[in-house]
């Protein structure tokens, strides 16, 4: 690809960054709340736990 080429998708992004300067912090403050979870260890330990194993083939009855 060439040095110099920027698609038309590349340039509308960066001129929408460049008018709207909240839109990163928005980004990460969204991704804060749907994804970055604190995570309780005591918790996955119990999941672990729990967890049965599946057998080889679902759909034999033994």
């Amino acid at each position: 690809m060439a040095e110099n080429y920027t698609s038309e998708i590349t340039q509308f992004l960066q001129a929408y960054k460049a008018t709207h300067k909240d839109v990163e912090q928005r980004q990460r403050d969204g991704r804060a709340r749907l994804w970055d979870k604190p995570q309780d260890p005591e918790l996955a330990e119990g999941f672990k736990q729990a967890h049965v194993r599946q057998s080889p083939y679902v759909y034999q009855n033994n």
